[in-house]
């Protein structure tokens, strides 16, 4: 660690052709039919294949995806887009241009600082909306991350269920040093890396390195530089194999159980959806397939 300051995507058992696939999936920004009016798509690049990998990409190189409400907008508009598609197994989250994500935009905190309290309290609520609804995707997110992410872009990589990073990539929470609180991002590092380690990070405001990141646990794994690609290969074909309707529902039972007593109510809840699941499609071809000695439909 140092302590310079820092610089800036359910499977149901329809029988479906590959073309009707890709057609599915081809996700369209915004696919909405309200999307909000300072949404805009060329901040936000949606890109997706045939077999349910989604990549969403922050599309200001420029500003070293430094983000204002404008992106946030657009990012929002996304993963809101993603919590209906179907289909989808792993959403892969990354900056344009070999940067994550710097952080706020200066011009956009330049703003801020002569808005009213109530005006501050708004736009904040735009961040806090775009990473419940990254949180909520029922796919698989996973953020590829390079170059930096500062403050709130480190906060999207906390938002997120898997996050990678190439190593020499920097990180840092580095809100005090400009007499502010990470607040709209807190619920998601602190959920990443413990209360105790969010302390740290927030109160030192250091600039830390993938490794570190690794050892807090905001991230999984350090890449070595160049292998970014492979990875996805390797990711996206492990996952060919699980049911996407599947990986859905157990990313919500994670997000309902964590934190509940394990009383009678939760007993009952859990058999509930177990219950569920062997009687649903997926569970009925899954389980079928495996006697059968043979692929599920959505494997093959």
């Amino acid at each position: 660690m140092t302590d310079q300051n820092p610089n800036e995507d359910e499977l149901n058992a329809l029988d479906i052709t590959d073309a009707e696939a890709a057609e599915m999936n081809a996700i369209a920004h915004p696919f909405v039919a309200d999307p909000a009016p300072d949404a805009n798509d060329d901040l936000v690049q949606i890109d997706a294949t045939a077999d349910g990998v989604v990549f969403v990409t922050i599309n200001r190189p420029q500003k070293k995806n430094a983000f204002d409400a404008a992106t946030i907008a657009a990012l929002y508009e996304a993963f809101e887009t993603l919590q209906g598609a179907d289909r989808v197994r792993v959403v892969f989250i990354r900056g344009a241009g070999g940067t994550f994500s710097a952080g706020a935009d200066l011009n956009w905190m330049r703003d801020a600082a002569d808005w009213s309290e109530s005006d501050n309290r708004d736009d904040a609520m735009g961040l806090a909306k775009m990473l419940k609804a990254l949180h909520d995707v029922p796919a698989l997110t996973v953020a590829l991350v390079e170059g930096a992410a500062m403050g709130g872009g480190a906060g999207i990589v906390a938002a997120c269920d898997m996050a990678v990073a190439v190593e020499g990539t920097r990180f840092a929470f580095s809100e005090v040093k400009l007499g502010l609180i990470p607040a709209t991002i807190a619920p998601y590092v602190i959920e990443a890396v413990g209360a105790r380690r969010a302390r740290q990070l927030f109160l030192t405001a250091n600039i830390f390195d993938a490794d570190y990141a690794a050892h807090a646990g905001l991230i999984d794994m350090v890449l070595p530089e160049g292998s970014v690609e492979e990875f996805i290969s390797m990711l996206t074909d492990s996952l060919s194999a699980n049911a996407p309707g599947a990986m859905g529902d157990a990313k919500r039972l994670v997000n309902d159980v964590a934190g509940e007593d394990i009383d009678n109510r939760l007993l009952e809840e859990t058999a509930k959806r177990i219950a569920r699941a062997r009687v649903s499609p997926e569970g009925q071809e899954g389980v079928r397939a495996f006697l059968d000695k043979r692929a599920p439909n959505w494997a093959q």
